[in-house]
């Protein structure tokens, strides 16, 4: 019987957003679980996109991208990555369908069957899936809470003849980790020194609370190695927008532009127009500063009502999600805590064991995103309150 997908998907499934998400809706559920902001974006992001559709700016863009977008991202790399290495829009920067789509660009383009890739844990889902269709094998280092920080002698000990490429995620999803010049310069040097590739997911660089984000590209040497991922969707609230970009030395871009020609080989030509547009504005008139200002007093008020109702949360230095401790509640671990928290509760959120390639060896945390309207919010701790039972410690641990 032929009709059955390829061996290299055999071990993809459903992802745990689609699963909880469609839970929420089943239980209307208030959803604090996928990563998407339910406010609206901001003003002069909304009116360039309408402005370029009403232009009739509405045909295929160049394969990587619009020109002039190319351009304004090379323009703002030197915003985000001071002293670093100047970017030829030309051969260095290539626009795909989000983040999502050139991080599997990346990898495909790079990766061969065999090679191996080191990821830390938790990580973000799409990576296993991305380097298991490239026929590579994947390499996890533990990030170790409270903190997430990782141990060298576990990180160089993960290198070897077969390894190919290093996935960093910095600001990191899940954990609000964002890393620190030094454990950047110690990845880095490790790279240097077994020649292995980078492939940097940086999509929640903007936002970031009492840290600074640091591209490992802007680092000596580095450039030469490195494919840093970016998107305007967690930015500018546009998550749907769906634009995204590599930026990488010619021939890495090169390779990344071989396999996105053939993936969506372009993306919405108006959205990008926009963001040509929005980039030099959102350097010059205090964007940043605001978006993390509000996201920080999100970050506060979920915080507080999380801590309510029994469920303190660790500290984060960047993206916008809150974990919690839920391995005191007896309730079957993260999985059985985020499945009954939203038939019981009605509040959505993600298991963080989902982010390890062994379920068994993570932490029993819970993710809460608190990229939500205030209502939202809100709503979450009035849920909260009116069942109190499940982030009530269970009754053989209070025995304990």
């Amino acid at each position: 019987m032929r009709a059955k997908g390829s061996k290299r998907i055999a071990g993809v499934g459903t992802s745990i957003f689609t699963e909880i998400t469609a839970l929420a809706v089943q239980h209307q559920a208030v959803n604090l679980g996928q990563g998407f902001p339910d406010f609206p974006a901001p003003d002069f992001v909304k009116e360039a996109a309408a402005r370029h559709i009403r232009d009739d700016r509405n045909q295929y863009a160049p394969s990587a991208g619009l020109p002039r977008l190319r351009r304004a991202l090379a323009d703002d790399w030197r915003r985000i990555a001071p002293g670093g290495p100047d970017v030829d829009p030309e051969t260095d920067i290539t626009v795909g369908s989000g983040a999502t789509e050139l991080l599997h660009d990346a990898i495909l383009a790079t990766i061969d069957p065999g090679d191996e890739v080191i990821v830390f844990e938790p990580s973000y889902d799409a990576y296993g899936p991305d380097v298991a269709m490239a026929g590579g094998v994947l390499r996890p280092v533990p990030l170790l809470p409270p903190d997430w920080r990782f141990d060298l002698a576990t990180l160089a000990a993960a290198f070897g003849p077969r390894t190919r490429a290093l996935i960093l995620n910095t600001p990191h999803n899940p954990t609000g980790k964002v890393f620190r010049r030094d454990e950047l310069e110690a990845i880095a040097a490790l790279c240097a020194r077994h020649d292995v590739l980078i492939v940097s997911d940086e999509v929640y660089a903007e936002i970031v609370f009492d840290a600074r984000h640091l591209p490992i590209a802007s680092l000596p040497e580095m450039f030469e190695r490195t494919i840093t991922i970016g998107s305007m969707g967690k930015t500018f609230s546009v998550t749907g927008w769906k634009v995204g970009w590599a930026i990488a030395p010619a021939p890495l871009s090169a390779a990344v532009r071989a396999v996105h020609q053939f993936v969506t080989f372009t993306n919405s030509a108006p959205f990008q127009e926009a963001l040509a547009d929005v980039l030099p504005i959102a350097a010059r008139d205090g964007s940043y500063d605001r978006l993390r200002d509000d996201y920080r007093r999100r970050r506060d008020l979920l915080a507080r009502i999380l801590d309510a109702a029994g469920l303190p949360t660790l500290p984060i230095g960047g993206a916008y999600f809150l974990l919690t401790d839920v391995g005191h509640l007896g309730t079957g671990g993260d999985v059985g805590f985020c499945r009954r928290l939203v038939t019981e509760v009605g509040v959505a959120a993600i298991p963080t064991s989902v982010f390890y390639a062994d379920p068994a060896s993570a932490p029993p945390l819970a993710r809460f995103c608190f990229a939500k309207k205030d209502q939202t919010l809100q709503a979450a701790a009035e849920r909260f309150a009116r069942a109190p039972g499940l982030t009530a410690p269970s009754r053989s641990h209070q025995n304990s």
